[in-house]
Order: structure tokens, then C-alpha cells, then sequence
């Protein structure tokens, strides 16, 4: 009997526009700072209101270390109201 795997969807209102998509298709994103051009890293938690049930905040680990395999970085909190633009591979904040 083969296990089926969970796929949770999120689905997000940014300003006008309702994004939904799959949690594991979110956390494979690159997060890249607007005022710097730098990679901060993938996304690899999401921080949610208990209230309402909106994402509050994108926890983004950094990678460092030969392409990012060996050592892990820090996690940086972003709140959802930096993310200026959610791309089909990237996700761009203003931080």
C-alpha cells in the first residue's frame, strides 16, 4: 500500500490579487532583498496569525558553505507585508 503525501495549500490576499499555491511549492522559492540585489535564502517556515489565519511572517533560512549543503545559516524573519512581488521562482521583499 503505497502513503499518500500531504499537500497543504495556502492561499494568501496580497493588496488585490488572491495567490493561492501549495506550502511546499512556496518553501522552494529563492528570497531576494529589492534594495540590495542579495539572496537571503529559501523560505522554510511561515509564522500564522491564530486569530485570523493569515501569514504574519516568512522564516528564511540563509545558506552558506559549498552551495549551501553543508552549513546552515541564520533564520531571518520577514514580515508578509515586506514581500513586494511573488514570482513562479522567486520572492522578492523589501528588507
Amino acid at each position: 500500500m503505497s502513503q499518500a503525501t500531504t499537500r497543504y495549500s495556502l492561499r494568501m490576499i496580497k493588496k488585490t490579487a488572491v495567490i493561492s499555491m501549495f506550502l511546499d511549492d512556496f518553501c522552494e522559492k529563492e528570497v531576494i532583498s529589492i534594495r540590495d540585489c542579495r539572496k537571503l535564502g529559501n523560505v522554510h517556515n511561515l509564522e500564522f496569525d491564530e486569530c485570523s489565519g493569515c501569514i504574519c511572517k516568512i522564516i528564511v533560512r540563509e545558506h552558506c558553505g559549498f552551495w549551501g549543503f553543508w552549513n546552515v545559516g541564520e533564520e531571518i524573519c520577514i514580515p508578509f507585508c515586506k514581500i513586494k512581488q511573488i514570482g513562479p521562482d522567486i520572492i522578492l521583499v523589501d528588507v
